[in-house]
């Protein structure tokens, strides 16, 4: 019943662009905040970008600051990640995670502690 839904990957030379998309259900998502997270072959999983859906405030991590970006569609339950610039080291397994705003234990950094999870979508940056 209750889903996060990603979609939006592929495959794009460096440089180039790309939205994802996480459409959530079975849930009210005004309680929570909406986390993307990446995992590479051989690197652990780390958050990327970050949205309230109660207030809008937003969150990146350092290696994407002033290339991602994230909005969201509260009428649509959707949240859209922009990114730009790619990079190479950008390439990974991008995940939509929710985590309740009230909840303290999750972590915005590895995605420990957040209650749903979507499936992912892959993203390869590559020439």
């Amino acid at each position: 019943q209750v889903q996060l839904v990603e979609s939006g990957g592929g495959l794009v030379q460096p440089g180039g662009s790309l939205r994802l998309s996480c459409t959530a259900s079975g849930f009210i998502l005004d309680y929570y905040i909406i986390g993307w997270f990446r995992q590479a072959p051989g690197k652990e999983r780390e958050g990327v970008s970050s949205i309230s859906s109660r207030d809008g405030r937003t969150h990146y991590a350092d290696s994407v600051k002033g290339r991602f970006s994230i909005s969201i569609d509260n009428a649509k339950d959707t949240v859209y990640p922009l990114m730009n610039r790619l990079k190479p080291d950008d390439t990974a397994v991008y995940y939509c995670a929710a985590g309740n705003h009230w909840n303290s234990d999750y972590d915005l950094h590895s995605g420990h502690g957040m209650d749903y999870w979507g499936k992912g979508t892959l993203v390869t940056v590559s020439s």
